[in-house]
């Protein structure tokens, strides 16, 4: 198979991944009901490393913590467990396109952090795309300011642990398979929730301490965990087979999926002025894409310029040609 014909298989597994995705969300909007968000963090992470540990074993990857990259995936798997976190408790009170929409600005943080820690090359036009983002991202907080409290402030802890997260990834994904990666951060996060889990039991911590399950809240704290993992496995070969420059523009339908997602399950729909926010963020973030395709300086930075949000990234976004 040539590289061009790889292209469709590769737009296709995108397409499934943007459908897939907000699965993640729904699941964890629902589990939101009855467990608090704590562990139901902790739940992804058992789950998802569960299921990533025979994918790695069939691809030959050692499922042993690779020696001298413990402590990057140990700031890895802070930084998910933050953004992660941040975004279930968005869950709890906002709609998923509203949380979702907001979480948006990750890509223009990641500009901004990249060019103050690694000297990344930002040019005035992006500088002017990520305060019209910024701006986009306002239309959408200050009506969920007044309708949900500081509660709608939380994405943006997403989008920021996110674009941290993305920065140690930016280092480690030359050492790493992508998959091994995946697996190795879930089970290094999984290791960190557990002990919180066990000293806040019978505490009086509303958002830590575990409760037991009833009912159908098992299935979806699996559904977290699971659709975490299918959704990782189709972004991570999607970006095998076509190239990020073509597929990033694509990664903003999760929007879309996620709008009729949560209006099928939880009758939410975004009114005019929060579609004019995402209008805003869609176009500023496409902008920026642009304008790494024109430049071609930075191909890590485009891969990055997708806009994931911490439930659905793969390593393989930050360098779609290092692994094997």
């Amino acid at each position: 198979m040539t590289p061009a014909d790889r292209i469709l298989p590769g737009i296709v597994l995108m397409l499934g991944f943007c459908a897939t995705a907000p699965l993640i969300d729904a699941a964890s909007k629902l589990a939101a009901q009855s467990l608090p968000v704590g562990q139901i963090t902790t739940a992804r992470f058992i789950v998802q490393a569960a299921l990533m540990a025979p994918v790695c074993l069939a691809l030959g990857q050692s499922v042993r913590l690779p020696r001298g990259a413990g402590r990057a995936l140990v700031a890895r798997a802070l930084c998910l467990i933050a953004s992660t976190y941040c975004f279930v408790a968005a869950l709890t009170v906002m709609p998923m396109a509203d949380a979702l929409a907001i979480a948006f600005v990750e890509p223009f943080l990641l500009l901004i952090l990249g060019h103050l820690i690694f000297a990344d090359p930002v040019g005035p036009r992006r500088i002017a795309a990520c305060a019209v983002g910024f701006a986009g991202s306002l239309l959408v907080i200050r009506p969920s300011l007044a309708a949900f409290g500081p509660m709608a402030l939380f994405p943006l802890g997403t989008a920021l642990s996110f674009a941290l997260y993305m920065l140690v990834t930016r280092s480690l994904s030359r050492r790493m398979h992508p998959v091994a990666m995946q697996f190795h951060t879930s089970t290094v996060a999984m290791a960190l929730c557990l002990p919180v889990m066990l000293i806040a039991a019978g505490r009086d911590w509303p958002t830590l301490s575990p409760v037991l399950p009833q009912g159908l809240a098992w299935a979806w704290l699996a559904g977290v965990g699971a659709a975490s993992a299918v959704a990782h496995l189709m972004m991570t070969y999607a970006l095998r087979a076509a190239p990020a420059a073509t597929l990033a523009p694509l990664h903003y339908l999760e929007i879309v999926s996620a709008v009729a997602l949560g209006y099928t399950i939880f009758g939410d729909f975004p009114d005019a002025l929060t579609w004019t926010g995402i209008a805003v963020i869609v176009a500023s973030g496409l902008y920026i894409i642009a304008r790494e395709r024109h430049t071609a300086r930075q191909p890590a930075t485009l891969a990055i310029a997708v806009g994931l949000t911490p439930q659905n990234l793969t390593p393989r976004d930050v360098q779609p040609d290092s692994a094997p």
